[in-house]
């Protein structure tokens, strides 16, 4: 592991790429630390100190902590990530965006595009709603020193231009460094804040509030709930595929079989940010109504509660199959196919390659679905019964793994490229191309 570690700086571009990718980590976490003009840090980072369990708490661990100390990059890549998802979805219901996708690289230039106008027009909205409710205060006293028509400019401008910078950034770690920009800008944000968990952890061993004995356990527990993310991260239904053979001349072309690679967990880490943010809606408006049917509610359905766990795999499994239908079209896929000369075994080309596709689609899909769910839920609970940090939540977990599973098989290529020996030896690393 260490001489694969090594190798990387014995290839000038590999090392070029991994320190321009930490370089522009290290500016990201600088700019979290920034304060934005006119707010009190202080009273502001108090309030989320109890917001672990509301849709604040959420984007504060997507942003890495910036929101919670109301630096210029507090509203993070969550508006990129919104505006995204926003084009896939419209992509599927909008024949204009659907040709684009369609037309290579001049169409996902166009998109690209439009996300950008998405994200800066979704700044600007959260930025004067998050001014808006500071100046209300709504989160909190003393939080605005100088409130007015100025101030909320002021935060409308400079959450935005750093909301811009981030994923300016983010895209230049795309283009001219190592794994994917936007990927690694929230695992970093993740990632800044596990050494102050730990460290917490350390102290209250330290001072016997938690038994080191019980301690074990729950950390081989963290240990094997890794081990299966990565597991199933890589896992994958081949279908195998057959090229038909061509006669060109006197040459016979085709005739190759390979497989069709289907992922288990095709949507990602999609469908817990969505079921996240809708179920943590309700307690994040009780907090601020104080009408008795609201704070009921809010409390049901508050992490934890038995009631909220079940909506919230709900949700998940929804999620996951309506994501996975707007990503992947077996209907292309087998007029791909068909087109290439290529067929299933067994199966006849058309509707029915496309039938077969989606019957093995679906189960796949039902098996990651209740993988992610027991993911997400698994966490939830060690952090409410047995007070485990923060960093262990579902959501975090399965982006933190994930994004590291990629950019780890990216460095493997560039390593074998130039026939360097992996991190992995001479075994073979699932997913590598």
């Amino acid at each position: 592991m260490f001489a694969a570690f090594a190798n990387i700086f014995k290839i000038p571009e590999l090392k070029r790429r991994v320190i321009f990718s930490f370089l522009l980590l290290a500016v990201y976490r600088i700019g979290c630390a920034i304060p934005t003009p006119g707010i009190n840090g202080a009273a502001l980072h108090h309030f989320f100190e109890s917001q672990q369990g509301t849709i604040f708490g959420m984007f504060s661990m997507f942003s890495g902590g910036a929101l919670s100390n109301g630096s210029i990059f507090a509203l993070g890549i969550m508006p990129y990530i919104s505006a995204s998802i926003i084009l896939q979805l419209l992509t599927v219901v909008w024949p204009y965006l659907e040709r684009l996708a369609k037309e290579g690289e001049v169409g996902r230039r166009k998109i690209t595009q439009y996300t950008r106008y998405g994200t800066v027009l979704l700044s600007l909205f959260q930025g004067f709603m998050i001014a808006y409710g500071l100046e209300r205060g709504m989160l909190g006293q003393g939080v605005v020193v100088n409130p007015g028509i100025y101030f909320r400019f002021m935060t409308m401008i400079t959450l935005t231009s750093g909301t811009a910078f981030i994923m300016w950034l983010g895209e230049q770690i795309s283009e001219f460094g190592i794994g994917n920009g936007i990927s690694l800008i929230i695992f970093g944000g993740i990632v800044a804040r596990m050494p102050i968990a730990i460290f917490r952890v350390g102290m209250e061993i330290r001072e016997g509030s938690r038994q080191l004995l019980f301690s074990l356990p729950i950390i081989l527990l963290m240990v094997g709930v890794v081990g299966a993310i990565i597991y199933v991260e890589r896992a994958q239904r081949r279908i195998p595929i057959q090229h038909a053979k061509r006669v060109v001349g006197r040459r016979i072309y085709g005739g190759t079989s390979t497989h069709l690679p289907l992922k288990i967990n095709t949507s990602g880490v999609i469908p817990p940010i969505f079921a996240s943010s809708i179920m943590m809606f309700p307690s994040t408006i009780a907090q601020f109504f104080s009408h008795p049917i609201l704070q009921a509610i809010g409390e049901q359905l508050a992490p934890g509660r038995f009631l909220y766990e079940v909506i919230y795999i709900a949700l998940i499994i929804f999620f996951c199959y309506f994501y996975t239908a707007v990503t992947f079209n077996p209907v292309d896929v087998a007029e791909n196919l068909k087109k290439a000369g290529a067929y299933i075994p067994g199966i006849r080309p058309g509707k029915r390659t496309a039938d077969y596709i989606d019957r093995i689609l679906t189960r796949i899909t039902f098996s990651g679905a209740i993988y992610v769910s027991v993911i997400c839920v698994l966490p939830t609970i060690l952090i409410q019964k047995f007070n485990v940090p923060f960093y262990f939540g579902g959501t975090a977990l399965l982006i933190v793994v994930g994004v590291a599973l990629d950019t780890i098989s990216q460095v493997e290529s560039h390593m074998l490229t130039r026939h360097y020996e992996g991190f992995l030896g001479k075994s073979k690393f699932k997913g590598r191309r």
